[in-house]
This record gives C-alpha cells, sequence and structure tokens, in this order.
C-alpha cells in the first residue's frame, strides 16, 4: 500500500528477526546515538557529528524520523526484541524503487557488537523489502576493510558482486566499495 506522497506504507508490524526488531527513533534513543557519534567510522559515513552533544544527537534522531517523509526510504532503530533499547540503526533506501533496487546500510553501536545485531537487522530489513511489490533487489556497499561487515552480509544471505573502484567519497578520500546484493526469490 502506498501512501498520498507514492511512498510505500511504513510496516504496520515492527519488522523482526531473532533477536532484534526495526522500529521508529523515539526520544530516549538520544543516548544510543551519542555512543555512535563517538565511534570513528559512524560520523565518517553519514550525517551525525562526530562527538555529538545531546541536542547534535537529537537533531540526528529527528533527521532520521524525516528520511520516510522526504522519500528517501526508511531509517530504522534497531532495538533489542527483549527490551526494547536501541543499538544501532539500519536504513533501507527506496530511491530507485521503480527500477526495482533499494539500498540498504547498517551499523550497530560498540558496546552492541558481537551479538548477530546487524545480520539479524538485515534480515528483517529484507523480509520487510520483499513486501513492497516493485522491489526486486537490495544492495550493500562495504569498504573492503571491513571484515566484520561483509560477514554479516554474508549471514544474512548477501553475495557478493564485485568491487566498485573509487565509487565514493569518505573523509575526503576516494574509497573502493564492495557490492554485495540480495535479489527476490521468484515465484515458482
Amino acid at each position: 500500500m502506498e501512501t498520498s506522497t507514492g511512498m510505500p506504507a511504513w510496516p504496520s508490524t515492527d519488522p523482526q528477526h531473532g533477536n532484534i526488531r526495526l522500529r521508529a527513533f523515539r526520544d530516549e534513543d538520544v543516548a544510543t546515538v551519542i555512543e555512535m557519534s563517538r565511534d570513528e567510522y559512524f560520523p565518517a559515513i553519514g550525517s551525525l557529528p562526530g562527538n555529538a552533544s545531546p541536542e547534535q544527537a537529537m537533531e540526528w534522531v529527528d533527521r532520521q524520523r524525516n528520511r520516510y517523509r522526504e522519500g528517501a526510504g526508511f531509517s530504522f532503530a534497531v532495538a533489542e526484541a527483549g527490551t526494547d533499547r536501541c543499538v544501532g540503526q539500519l536504513g533501507l533506501w527506496i530511491r530507485e524503487l521503480e527500477k526495482g533496487r533499494a539500498q540498504a546500510g547498517y551499523g550497530i553501536t560498540p558496546s552492541a557488537r558481537g551479538h548477530r545485531f546487524a545480520a539479524s537487522a538485515l534480515l528483517a530489513a529484507l523480509e520487510f523489502a520483499w513486501t513492497l511489490p516493485e522491489l526486486h533487489r537490495v544492495e550493500l556497499h562495504i569498504e573492503p576493510w571491513n571484515t566484520a561487515s561483509t560477514r554479516t552480509a554474508e549471514l544474512a544471505g548477501f553475495e557478493r558482486e564485485g568491487l566498485l573502484r573509487s565509487y565514493m567519497e569518505i573523509s575526503g578520500q576516494r574509497r573502493d566499495l564492495l557490492i554485495y546484493s540480495a535479489l527476490r526469490e521468484p515465484k515458482a
């Protein structure tokens, strides 16, 4: 179902897989966002300032809530299923939905890593993604040095397709990125 803006509807039930669920960001997630801002990589790849103040963290939360309204896609808080504690963020960006493609990106706070939250979040995102009839492919872009992220992608069933040389500027430098994808299973 689409909204009046042409966006697919926000999921009526939070996507869930294993030990996580994907939900909208809440004001109380600011503490997690502050932890994310202290990680060296989060600020390098997005709009979260490094060592964010509580006000800057709240502004980032507001930007995540607006991603859907702007038509960019779905920015989910990754929350532990049992406690609802936010442990990271996952975006499903659908700017290329009319071409059958979406991109996903994710990050888990340093204190919550090692519990396969990211793989569960990706699996939950894929389960939701395949409810969008026009979507046939979800892509991930991962820096080659990021072996934890490549393992996460593979655990979630994504397949490596190749290397995109000098694909994106990150922290002022052109970077190579690996491309991974998950494809909708054809109907039998």
